[in-house]
């Protein structure tokens, strides 16, 4: 079964728990439900329309933020996708960006809640995203854990979205110039800064100054020579990941699209044995 499939018929699906305070909801927690709204989820969509949403969602997304002079940059795995081609990895479920909590705060107060149409330069595609800010914004700590994203551009016709994640400098006392998000990731501004101009899916895209290290750091070194994930292959003529046919028996690929938190080398504890390093390093993810 692919990684896309619906669920068998009588498989029981994982619902997600509400709480108080979780502001975003998805309408369950296993790897396939957990990257569509809640609000716009209708079923599980095919291979094909989660790649063609994710390539017009990220055009989109793009061009309303540099048209209204709006700082931000693509991260993650969505970063990756960019190292290899420029695109994103036909994999992902979702794309991810970055915005400084300057422009986070604007988001909140000017445009949350706004709806943007979008249309492709073919005329062929029309879509409606919703630009949805968490009211948690102001809480710039993980918390407990249930709003680390601070806001949504979600498509309304099928539920899929960009999570957009702010950082800031949260402890500017005791360490200056360290930029944070709520889910444990690290940079130093001048890993962030100045940003590069470059392309992603066609359009106009900034990218982080230090992009190879702030990717070695997040996903290792692999990440950047391995050709071969999750059934699909890197065609060095075509300059692309190739989707290959589910072959029976065949183990599942560990996607190199799941990031560790980035911190930066000189920010890690050091430890005199590896064994003791891991372990401080998963008590510190988790």
């Amino acid at each position: 079964m692919g990684a896309w499939a619906l669920p068998k018929p009588g498989e029981e699906v994982a619902e997600e728990p509400l709480t108080n305070n979780k502001y975003f909801h998805e309408p369950g927690v296993n790897d396939t439900l957990r990257h569509y709204d809640q609000r716009y989820f209708k079923n599980v969509v095919s291979y094909e329309e989660r790649e063609q949403t994710l390539h017009h969602m990220i055009r989109a997304y793009l061009s309303v933020f540099r048209q209204k002079g709006l700082e931000t940059w693509v991260a993650h795995g969505t970063l990756l996708g960019w190292w290899w081609n420029g695109k994103l990895l036909p994999w992902d479920w979702d794309l991810d960006t970055q915005v400084s909590h300057s422009t986070l705060d604007y988001l909140g107060k000017r445009l949350n809640q706004t709806k943007h149409h979008y249309v492709s330069d073919d005329k062929s595609f029309s879509r409606s995203y919703l630009l949805d800010v968490n009211p948690w914004i102001w809480e710039r700590e993980r918390g407990d854990g249930d709003n680390v994203i601070d806001a949504r551009w979600i498509d309304t016709h099928n539920g899929l979205f960009i999570d957009i994640t702010g950082l800031s400098e949260t402890h500017p006392d005791v360490q200056p110039g360290i930029w944070s998000c709520k889910n444990y990731h690290r940079y130093r501004t001048k890993d962030l800064y100045p940003l590069r101009e470059s392309i992603y899916e066609g359009v106009p895209a900034m990218i982080p100054y230090s992009y190879d290290q702030i990717l070695t750091e997040e996903y290792e070194p692999k990440a950047l020579v391995l050709t071969e994930y999750q059934g699909h292959h890197w065609d060095p003529t075509a300059r692309a990941w190739i989707k290959e046919e589910d072959v029976k028996g065949s183990p599942p690929k560990r996607s190199f699209s799941q990031p560790r938190p980035h911190i930066p080398r000189n920010m890690q504890p050091r430890a005199t044995e590896p064994g003791i390093r891991n372990v401080r390093r998963l008590l510190h993810w988790w």
